[in-house]
């Protein structure tokens, strides 16, 4: 039987037992225990990952005032993957934080949310692909793409082997959300870095001249430029 057969095969068998009343409301030998070691470790990096994802509406929110153009795939492809990675971190954390009696049930949510993590990351590098307003760089490919589709890939493989070895695999999903969280850092301060110094340097649209050629232009000339 493969890793992915047992996993679901034991997941079957704890909600049949639980729905037959047969099945003793207590925690399997070592579960509690592994779990509650990362307990610290998942409020940490939960509730940082709750509180970072304010930092992306405040990105988007730079955007407006400065009358940034982007078009739907841009958003789709530079904005909203970092609300999701936040978001992924935090579902992952509330899974692992939650009194499961086996560890196939945790390990078969970690599994489900990490396929769909990775058909996602696939989703946003078609995005990116697409749209005309930005040319990625290395950068933007490794961070955007990559890393997100590796740290999916991870929760994937360790949601799969959890239930056989616990101990090591933990590891491998921390690694996995600690990843997401850097990410998500990384991707959100590049939106504002971006917004700020790049966007900013752009003519404005009513023809005006930019503030360093107002200050760099003669008296005489700045006057008339006001007075236009």
């Amino acid at each position: 039987m493969s890793p992915l057969e047992g996993l679901i095969s034991g997941f079957a068998d704890d909600t049949h037992l639980a729905y037959k009343g047969r099945r003793r409301f207590t925690v399997e030998s070592g579960t509690h225990s592994l779990f509650a070691a990362w307990e610290s470790f998942y409020v940490i990096v939960g509730s940082s990952a709750a509180a970072l994802t304010g930092l992306q509406f405040v990105v988007m929110v730079l955007g407006a005032e400065i009358s940034t153009t982007a078009t739907v795939h841009t958003t789709r492809a530079f904005g909203t993957p970092t609300v999701v990675h936040f978001c992924a971190v935090l579902l992952n954390s509330a899974i692992l934080s939650a009194p499961w009696r086996r560890h196939s049930s945790a390990a078969l949510a970690i599994v489900a949310f990490a396929l769909a993590g990775v058909i996602y990351t696939l989703i946003v590098l078609r995005h990116a692909r697409r749209q005309t307003d930005y040319e990625p760089v290395l950068e933007d490919w490794i961070f955007h793409t990559v890393l997100p589709l590796i740290a999916y890939a991870a929760f994937l493989v360790g949601g799969i082997y959890l239930p056989q070895d616990p101990g090591p695999w933990l590891f491998a999903i921390g690694a996995a959300s600690l990843t997401l969280l850097f990410v998500g850092i990384h991707n959100a301060w590049d939106a504002v870095t971006y917004i700020a110094l790049v966007r900013r340097r752009r003519k404005p649209e009513d023809g005006e001249a930019p503030a360093t050629e107002k200050a760099a232009a003669p008296p005489d000339a700045r006057e008339n430029q006001g007075t236009a």
